[in-house]
């Protein structure tokens, strides 16, 4: 097996996001350029592969969109039993055919060796003003692994909820316009099954919590 070859004469500087594809025992980078490289980068791979019958595969070309890792918290009260929810505007979803105006979970990408947790403080506080008296890790998940390289942290955050009103957030200088939904549990429950989320990252977090929720009541009802 080769190394990684150097970019293409042509190809762009190498963007801190898009890294060489790592070695791996049976895989062959033929070229590997940054073929775009803005906030995110996107990558262009010929290589190839041995396949399970043990042949190799022909070659092929991918295009593999690099954003690193992010963090995705769901807002849970144990004490009302209530979640808090975001809607924003996704133009993804509207290229998709979808309603533009997604009802998601509060969610951000991590500076380069952030903690998910610190991050995902960081992100609740922005996009809802709440702040985490505990978190529970739900998970690490690849989102798109036909595409993208996001590695994407999920936590539920415990919060007070007693005295939160629906209301907007979101950073100004990053164009974020967040809009809360505070919700009781068993309606969010309820909106995953009717397919009114229709975005994964919601949908998983709202899903671990209905298995999860009598034990983080136990553990977190009395938290101060």
């Amino acid at each position: 097996m080769s190394a990684s070859p150097p970019p293409l004469p042509n190809a762009l500087p190498r963007h801190p996001k898009a890294p060489p594809i790592p070695p791996w025992p049976g895989v062959e980078v033929l070229e590997d350029e940054v073929a775009w490289g803005q906030r995110f980068a996107l990558q262009r791979v010929r290589f190839r592969y041995t396949r399970f019958d043990g042949a190799q595969s022909p070659v092929l070309t991918w295009e593999l969109w690099r954003r690193g890792r992010g963090v995705v918290i769901l807002p849970y009260d144990p004490v009302t039993d209530r979640v808090a929810l975001i809607e924003q505007f996704r133009l993804p979803a509207l290229a998709a055919g979808l309603d533009p105006v997604m009802t998601e979970c509060p969610a951000g990408l991590l500076e380069t060796g952030e903690d998910p947790e610190v991050a995902g403080a960081r992100e609740l506080a922005e996009e809802t003003g709440l702040a985490a008296r505990a978190m529970a890790r739900i998970g690490q998940f690849l989102l798109m692994q036909g595409g993208c390289d996001e590695v994407v942290h999920f936590h539920c955050a415990c919060v007070d909820l007693s005295a939160k009103a629906d209301d907007t957030h979101g950073l100004p200088g990053e164009g974020e316009d967040t809009r809360v939904l505070v919700l009781p549990a068993e309606d969010a429950f309820r909106m995953v099954a009717d397919n009114r989320i229709e975005n994964a990252p919601g949908a998983l977090a709202l899903l671990w919590l209905q298995v999860n929720r009598p034990r983080l009541r136990s553990e977190w009802f009395h938290l101060p």
